[in-house]
């Protein structure tokens, strides 16, 4: 059962947003999807309250004190948005559980210093546990052509210095609205009409592939 963690250590960088519109493309795919919620702020959870009950349902996954989640019966997979601040045994615990950590990431500086060192720690764990999930990147709100952009892109250069390989780069998704809005309904990018989000939907094509066995 695959099992897909959302995490990075700085808040507000997308992870909730991230870890909806994965389970929203993977019940539309045919799985049986839970999705859990690790953050006190339980966005992702008022996410699913607010899913219209026409669409394919996705189960919410109860997570104990111990971050450990508990999955339902007849889940074939599973997503996991983490809160901020996400380090020492928690951060254990969850590593061991995941077979894709995805990090998303900010084109800002202190975004991209938080994130060098999370990343470096997760590979880390990796080698100290015996257990290596595919672990992958995805810059948020990237608006193209600006010096940020750039600096992003030269910080994923650096990185893949830093850890020696094993980082896939899973590209840029852009700064809009479309997020913001179908996530005050519950809704995913899959749940609407795909010309309504087509720029978005070829942004998540990498993505989607890597999630793939």
């Amino acid at each position: 059962m695959p099992v897909i963690l959302v995490a990075n250590p700085k808040g507000g960088v997308g992870k909730s947003t991230l870890a909806t519109n994965i389970a929203g493309y993977l019940v539309w795919q045919g799985h049986a999807v839970a999705l859990g919620d690790a953050d006190v702020q339980q966005s992702s959870r008022q996410w699913l309250a607010q899913r219209p009950t026409q669409l394919p349902p996705i189960r919410p996954l109860d997570i104990d004190d111990k971050q450990v989640a508990r999955v339902p019966k007849g889940v074939s997979h599973v997503v996991l948005d983490t809160p901020a601040g996400l380090h020492g045994k928690r951060l254990e615990r969850l590593h061991r559980l995941a077979d894709h950590i995805l990090v998303p990431l900010q084109p800002s500086l202190f975004d991209m210093q938080a994130c060098h060192a999370f990343v470096l720690r997760l590979t880390e764990l990796g080698e100290a546990q015996g257990h290596r999930p595919r672990l992958g990147l995805l810059g948020m709100r990237v608006r193209q052509g600006t010096l940020s952009q750039q600096q992003l892109q030269q910080f994923r250069q650096r990185l893949d210095g830093s850890v020696g390989g094993g980082l896939d780069w899973l590209g840029e998704l852009r700064d809009t609205q479309h997020y913001v809005q179908l996530a005050a309904r519950g809704l995913s990018l899959w749940d609407i009409s795909p010309g309504q989000v087509e720029k978005d939907l070829q942004q998540w094509q990498a993505l989607t592939q890597w999630l793939k066995p």
